[in-house]
C-alpha cells in the first residue's frame, strides 16, 4: 500500500503555496514531477561524469556510457522487452510514433492500403498517420466507439482486414480514461499480416506494461511522463522490424562506415540513434525506473484505482458537471475529463488554480475525439501516485467554489 502523504514529500515541487494555497498537482497526464532520487542522478552526471558517450576510452567518457546503456537495460526490463537493441532512446513519444510512421511506414506501407486508427488518439499518433497516408496513397479508417468511449470490437473486426497495413492506438486514452485491449487487437491484427504499434504515454506510467504479452510490434511512450526528464522517450520494436527498416535521421554514432558517395549503418539499437544522444535524460529515465521500480507498478495501479473510486462519485454528484469516459470507476484510468455546464474549460482552469489546483484545459491534442464528443474543450484533472484523497477532496472544493464565484460572484 503507497503512503502518498510520504512519497510526496520526496517530490521538492509539490511543496510549494500557489496563489497562497498548498500546490494540488493534477495535471499529470501532460507531465508529471520528478522525485529527489531521479533529480540527484541527473546532477551527480553533469557534476562527475559529463562527457559523450560511445566515443572515448578515457575514464568520464566510459562512465557515462556505462551509466546510458545500463538505463536502456533498465527500460527493457520494465517493459518486457526480449533484448535491450529492440529499445530504442527517442525525443519522446511523438518521436517515437514518427519514426515508425517515417521509416517502416515508407518502407511497406503501399497505395491502396489502410491505416486503421481510433477517434481517441493524441495528435502524436494520428498527424504521423495522416500524412503517411497522403504520401503513400493509402486510406485511413477509424474504429466505432460505444457511448463510453471503448472501442467497439465488432467493428475492428470487420475494419481490420488484409487491406490493413497497420494499426495504431493508443494503450490508454489521455481523455476518456479507458484502457484498450491491446493483446485482443493484437490477435486480430497479425491474424491480417499487419503491424500494430502501440502509443503507450498514458500506460507506461501507471500500470505493469509487458509488450511481449501484449504482442506490441512498436511500443512508443515518454519519460517526461514517469517521472523522468523531458526529452527523452523511448520506441520499442521487434528485431525483424527494426533490422528491416532504413533510419530516418543520419550522422555520427549511427554510421558503421562512411564512403565517399554511400554509408552502412551500425548494428541495433544505434543504427537510428544519430549524433549526440539526451545522455541525461536517458540517465535520468533510468532512474526514474528504479524509482518506480522501488513502489511497484501493481501498487501505483491500485492506488490510482483507489482515488479513482473516491473521486468519481463525488464529480458525478456535482450538478451541471459533464464526465467524459467510463462511469464505472474499476474501467477509468486517472485521467478525468469534464465539463461544468455554461462555462468555458479555460475558465474554470483559471478559477482552480486560484484555489491552487493545477489541472489541464483545452483540446488535450485530441480535437477528433472531441469533436466525436461535441464539445470544444474540456477540463481535466489527472492523478499520480503522489495524489492524495485530500487533494481529489481540494478538487471538489474548489470546483465547487467557482460554480459559487460564477453563479453569484463571490469564492
Amino acid at each position: 500500500m503507497i503512503d502518498a502523504k510520504k512519497i510526496r514529500q520526496e517530490f521538492p515541487i509539490l511543496n510549494q503555496e500557489v496563489n497562497d494555497e498548498a500546490l494540488v498537482y493534477l495535471d499529470n497526464a501532460a507531465t508529471t514531477q520528478k522525485p529527489e532520487a531521479v533529480l540527484q542522478v541527473i546532477e551527480d552526471y553533469y557534476h562527475k561524469n559529463n562527457a559523450n558517450v560511445h566515443r572515448g576510452v578515457h575514464t568520464l567518457a566510459e562512465r557515462a556510457t556505462e551509466e546510458y546503456e545500463a538505463a536502456r537495460e533498465k527500460v527493457r526490463s520494465f517493459i518486457g522487452a526480449n533484448e535491450s537493441a529492440e529499445v530504442l532512446f527517442t525525443r519522446g513519444t511523438t518521436t517515437s510514433l514518427n519514426w515508425v510512421a517515417k521509416s517502416y511506414g515508407d518502407q511497406f506501407v503501399k497505395a491502396g492500403d489502410e491505416i486503421v486508427v481510433t477517434p481517441m488518439e493524441h495528435h502524436s499518433n494520428l498527424v504521423c498517420w495522416q500524412q503517411l497516408a497522403k504520401r503513400k496513397q493509402a486510406k485511413l479508417v477509424y474504429l466505432s466507439l460505444t457511448e463510453e468511449g471503448f472501442i467497439d470490437m465488432d467493428d475492428a473486426r470487420k475494419k481490420i482486414t488484409d487491406k490493413t497495413a497497420i494499426v495504431a492506438i493508443a494503450h490508454a486514452s489521455n481523455v476518456l480514461g479507458v484502457v484498450n485491449p491491446i493483446k485482443e487487437l493484437a490477435e486480430i491484427v497479425h491474424f491480417h499480416q499487419a503491424v500494430i504499434v502501440v502509443d503507450g504515454a498514458q500506460a507506461v506510467p501507471h500500470m505493469p506494461v509487458d509488450v511481449q504479452a501484449l504482442d506490441a510490434d512498436f511500443y512508443a511512450f515518454s519519460g517526461h511522463k514517469m517521472c523522468g526528464p523531458t526529452g527523452i522517450g523511448v520506441l520499442y520494436g521487434k528485431r525483424p522490424l527494426l533490422e528491416q527498416m532504413e533510419p530516418v535521421e543520419f550522422g555520427g554514432e549511427m554510421i558503421d562506415f562512411v564512403y565517399d558517395k554511400d554509408s552502412t549503418w551500425t548494428q541495433l539499437p544505434w543504427k537510428f540513434e544519430a549524433g549526440t544522444p539526451n545522455i541525461a535524460g536517458g540517465i535520468g529515465l533510468g532512474a526514474a525506473i528504479d524509482y518506480l521500480n522501488d513502489i511497484g507498478m501493481e501498487a501505483i495501479h491500485a492506488h490510482e484505482e483507489k482515488l479513482v473510486s473516491y473521486v468519481l462519485p463525488k464529480l458525478e454528484a456535482i450538478e451541471g458537471l459533464t464526465i467524459y469516459g467510463p462511469k464505472d470507476p474499476q474501467k477509468h484510468t486517472a485521467v478525468i475529463a469534464f465539463n461544468l455546464e455554461n462555462l468555458h474549460p479555460h475558465d474554470v482552469a483559471t478559477a482552480l488554480d486560484m484555489e491552487g489546483v493545477a489541472v489541464r484545459a483545452g483540446h488535450h491534442c485530441a480535437q477528433p475525439l472531441l469533436r466525436h464528443l461535441n464539445v470544444a474543450a474540456t477540463a481535466r484533472a489527472s492523478f499520480y501516485f503522489y495524489n492524495t484523497k485530500e487533494d481529489a477532496d481540494r478538487l471538489i472544493e474548489a470546483i465547487n467554489a467557482t460554480k459559487e464565484f460564477f453563479n453569484n460572484g463571490t469564492f
